[in-house]
């Protein structure tokens, strides 16, 4: 009988160890782009992109991971906000995934933005649709679609961003449409929402839209500054409303997150970056709230 030593290089063992030593494990992503920016007079952003993967890593694997920033929120007057950055996690043997940006909010006569979730219309487009979500397409859908504006007399509502787990509402002769809802995930031991869409504002007055949970911020009346959404949830920012021919500022969306949860008996502990580490259960979790590396 050979002994272990005499194999070739690359061959299995006898203990199913292949000659760098190094047994393949799962690791478990969450990726989650930043989120679009609200309208000035107009839709609420979008939620950012949702995505989660398992894939069998080998050691040695330098996973490259990068976290998208959420779109600046309208910088006043008629304008809209700006589409968020992707978020992404890629590396040799594996297969890429990438989340797009929230879809912008757009201003009072504009399209909501595309993205990984749709921004929300402004309160008086022609034809309201609200942008699209899961854009570009993914499956299964990374994103919903934004709400529609009204275009009906009253209080001629935008639309609410869309979230990653539910569409934006549509605005209304009421008032602007709420956001849509995020998505949950317990990859870190615990059930967080992330990814919910923007506020959107009504054109004369009226009620704005809440934001969809998940770190979507409402839009704000009159012509005062929207929220931004908080840092690494991708949220949609809200729109700004109007007084006396001016406009506030749009809410910022919200920076996304890339979240790792691997094996602690296979932990590397080999970063770049400065996660956040932490444990549950079996499984040490690395949340990127920036750009970096793990290596398997």
């Amino acid at each position: 009988m050979p002994i272990l030593g005499s194999r070739a290089a690359g061959a299995a063992t006898a203990f199913g160890l292949t000659s760098g030593g190094a047994v393949p494990y799962d690791i478990e992503f969450l990726v989650i782009a930043g989120g679009g920016g609200g309208g000035g007079l107009g839709g609420g952003g979008g939620g950012g992109g949702y995505r989660t993967s398992t894939q069998t890593v080998k050691g040695g694997t330098v996973i490259t991971v990068t976290v998208g920033d959420g779109g600046p929120g309208s910088t006043g007057g008629f304008t809209p906000g700006t589409q968020g950055s992707s978020s992404e996690i890629s590396g040799t043997g594996l297969t890429t995934i990438t989340s797009a940006g929230g879809g912008q909010g757009t201003s009072y006569t504009g399209a909501g933005g595309n993205g990984g979730s749709g921004g929300g219309d402004g309160s008086q487009i022609s034809s309201p649709v609200g942008g699209s979500g899961n854009v570009p397409a993914t499956s299964p859908s990374q994103g919903n679609d934004g709400g529609g504006g009204s275009n009906s007399a009253g209080q001629y509502g935008s639309g609410g961003g869309g979230g990653a787990g539910a569409v934006g509402q549509d605005g209304s002769g009421s008032g602007g449409g709420n956001g849509g809802s995020g998505a949950s995930s317990s990859i870190t031991g615990s059930a967080v929402t992330r990814a919910g869409g923007g506020g959107g504002v009504p054109a004369f007055g009226g009620p704005a839209g809440s934001g969809g949970a998940g770190g979507g911020t409402a839009g704000t009346p009159d012509n005062s500054n929207a929220a931004n959404a908080p840092a690494n949830l991708g949220g949609g920012g809200g729109g700004s409303g109007y007084s006396s021919s001016s406009t506030g500022l749009g809410g910022d969306g919200g920076k996304g997150v890339v979240i790792l949860s691997v094996p602690t008996a296979n932990y590397s502990s080999t970063t770049t970056g400065s996660p956040t580490v932490t444990t549950s259960g079996d499984n040490t979790i690395m949340q990127f709230n920036g750009s970096g590396s793990y290596t398997a």
